[in-house]
């Protein structure tokens, strides 16, 4: 539990890497998006038909973003994650600057989406800084971190994400905690 705990966290951490990103960055970005969101949609639907044609063909697992029900259902986890977050006394201070600016935090959630879509297999393609940089002079600790641990899987909670799945994606994020905690 643990484990998937600090998953979770990394996830969110990540996308706090877009605190330094300009509004200006964070508009042009809205209207890249506009741009690929028809793409990833059909990109979506490719891989939902490419892994229906393997499990008739092989034994092959698909993929975690698949199993998590893609882009849409990533994104709608994302969106509760910072809800939750953003209530959430113990932490939400790393995010203030962000929520109180509309481009901002918009590019936090376009970042965790990517994020958690290219690191479970997905085509998205995360543009984000690294999480050592995102991350320098914040002064997050393993309690802020554990935190947003918490926070992510009650988002995950909400959609009745299945264990194995919740798991798998916590332990990806968790490989990030050494690139975020104390830098």
């Amino acid at each position: 539990m643990r484990k998937t705990l600090t998953a979770i966290a990394i996830a969110a951490m990540l996308a706090m890497g877009s605190f330094s990103v300009a509004s200006s960055f964070a508009m042009q970005k809205d209207k890249d998006k506009k741009k690929s969101e028809e793409k990833e949609m059909k990109s979506d639907d490719k891989m939902k038909s490419d892994d229906k044609m393997k499990e008739g063909k092989s034994s092959k697992k698909k993929t975690l973003y698949t199993r998590l029900g893609g882009k849409k259902a990533i994104t709608a986890v994302v969106d509760e994650f910072i809800n939750v977050v953003g209530a959430d006394n113990r932490i939400n201070k790393f995010f203030a600057d962000t929520v109180a600016n509309p481009a901002r935090l918009q590019a936090l959630k376009d970042n965790l989406v990517a994020q958690i879509c290219s690191a479970t297999g997905g085509r998205c393609k995360y543009k984000g800084k690294d999480m050592k940089t995102s991350h320098k002079g914040m002064g997050i600790t393993d309690a802020d971190f554990t935190a947003l641990v918490e926070d992510l899987v009650k988002a995950l909670d909400k959609f009745n994400v299945p264990e194995a799945e919740k798991t798998e994606l916590l332990t990806i994020l968790g490989s990030l905690k050494g690139d975020i905690v104390g830098q």
